[in-house]
């Protein structure tokens, strides 16, 4: 397979300028025949609304937003893309909560704008690729000591506050995977992923094209945004540690999640990019394959920078989930794929690139 074949011919990124997409692009983008970027260039994530430095320069970035159908006319008019991939969304868990509209305003309207400017330029691309999210599991599924399973909702307000963080006496979170856990998002921007997922669902298959979808888990590694505050707590901690400052955890410390290297994530995005789906739609779990409990995590930043202990603060966040992890056999079978940056290489990584752009 030739290198623009790989890259998909003519390839539209929404959301392109961001974090994920910056670094897809350098692995790409000159390989593509065109590659643009349609982004719009949010303060949170860009400050100035400046691109990125390091954007390549073979990248084509038009600067508009995905619930403009001016904007996203010209775009697909002009370029009538082979390969979608759609990065764009708003990704705060707890912003979701107070700006609901704005998560649904991007992620769900701005999905149908996308789609239905492809309608009014009479052209179906080959294949869309979208970065879903494991929020769409929600707290997945539990298994009790007698070996039964259940999938519990959202913990409430009163539990949270009586410091009641895992869900029954005993039992355990299982690790979620396509198959096996059915999505039940318990926020509002895990429920707009899952959307996204159904909406581009219904009409590729209507259209008779092919969609991969890649549930990804938590994102972290260079680039990633160091003055968005819904960015991730890699980051936050980093800053912290850093500053020679104690990390505060959440709850217990002892919430879990997968935390996979950017690397790892625009690998399976190359690999999903490269091989359509066999059948109309594809979906994979996009992760380290293992689970880290933030404790676990802010110690690893912490003896990075040789910062104080982390403490336990108590506090916690309305809408999270105790655990989240998932398997990721599936996803190696399916993409011929492998994570292969561990946590410890990850954090170093990180860190050295937070040093050259704030020492």
């Amino acid at each position: 397979m030739s290198s623009s074949q790989q890259a998909g011919g003519r390839v539209l990124v929404t959301g392109g300028a961001g974090f994920i997409g910056t670094t897809l692009a350098r692995q790409l983008a000159d390989a593509a025949e065109q590659w643009v970027v349609l982004d719009n260039l949010h303060p949170q994530v860009h400050p100035g609304s400046q691109p990125p430095a390091d954007l390549p320069d073979s990248v084509d970035l038009r600067v508009g937003d995905v619930t403009s159908a001016d904007d996203l006319d010209a775009v697909v008019a002009d370029l009538r893309p082979d390969t979608v991939v759609h990065l764009a969304a708003e990704t705060g868990t707890a912003q979701s909560l107070s700006e609901s509209t704005r998560h649904g305003m991007v992620n769900v309207v701005g999905t149908t704008q996308l789609l239905d400017a492809f309608t009014r330029a009479g052209h179906v691309p080959g294949h869309f690729v979208l970065t879903s999210s494991r929020a769409v599991y929600g707290e997945g599924v539990w298994r009790n000591p007698d070996g039964t399973t259940f999938q519990p909702g959202l913990r409430t307000h009163a539990q949270l506050e009586s410091g009641k963080w895992d869900h029954g006496d005993g039992a355990a979170h299982v690790p979620n995977t396509v198959a096996g856990t059915h999505p039940n998002p318990i926020n509002v921007y895990g429920a707009t992923k899952l959307a996204q997922e159904q909406i581009l669902a219904a009409w590729t298959g209507s259209h008779d094209t092919r969609l991969s979808v890649l549930r990804l888990q938590n994102v972290y590694g260079p680039r990633q945004s160091l003055s968005n505050p819904y960015t991730g707590i890699v980051s936050l901690f980093s800053r912290l540690a850093r500053e020679g400052q104690s990390i505060p955890l959440y709850e217990d410390g002892e919430i879990t999640r997968d935390f996979v290297y950017i690397d790892d994530v625009v690998s399976a995005l190359v690999a999903a990019i490269a091989h359509k789906p066999a059948d109309h739609m594809r979906t994979v779990d996009v992760g380290s394959g293992v689970r880290t409990t933030i404790g676990d995590l802010a110690r690893e930043v912490a003896r990075y920078h040789s910062a104080p202990e982390p403490h336990v603060t108590g506090q916690y966040r309305d809408g999270d989930v105790r655990h989240a992890s998932c398997t990721v056999e599936d996803t190696i079978r399916s993409l011929d794929w492998q994570p292969r940056v561990s946590l410890r290489d990850g954090v170093a990584g990180l860190q050295e690139w937070i040093a050259t752009q704030l020492d």
